[in-house]
């Protein structure tokens, strides 16, 4: 084995983070109540751009057809917003999940604590740095 690598079980980790531990119960309870928090937090964004996502209006006499391309547009770029926070959504009902399953918080690719640093930033990570940034540069 490497120096920069660690073993758990049957998986191998290039460059794991010896540092990362498991979170504290103090640290778990603050990180579900950020997922709770997220996930109220997307409900309300997918909830509230429900009625920009209407189909646009082609036959409008009053406005001109560089203004319907325009509004076109704009409820694509709704449309795709809308989908990766549905996404998004996903991810974090999963973490609460995994939460209650008590497996939170454990890359799912080496198995090893992902860091409370990363899930603070993103509650919903399913890889710790390493191994997401190995599956990056794939």
């Amino acid at each position: 084995m490497t120096p920069n690598t660690r073993h758990r079980g049957d998986r191998l980790c290039p460059m794991a983070d010896a540092r990362a531990t498991q979170p504290s119960e103090g640290e778990r309870e603050d990180l579900r109540r950020d997922l709770e928090a997220l996930k109220r937090e997307l409900h309300a964004a997918i909830d509230g751009s429900a009625q920009d996502a209407q189909p646009v209006e082609l036959d409008q006499p009053a406005v001109g057809r560089v203004s319907r391309i325009d509004a076109i547009q704009q409820q694509k770029m709704l449309e795709a917003n809308r989908g990766a926070q549905r996404a998004r959504l996903a991810q974090v009902n999963a973490a609460i999940d995994r939460f209650e399953e008590d497996e939170y918080g454990d890359c799912l690719d080496c198995g090893e604590p992902i860091g409370f640093a990363r899930l603070k930033a993103r509650p919903e990570s399913l890889y710790c740095i390493a191994c997401q940034s190995a599956r990056e540069r794939r």
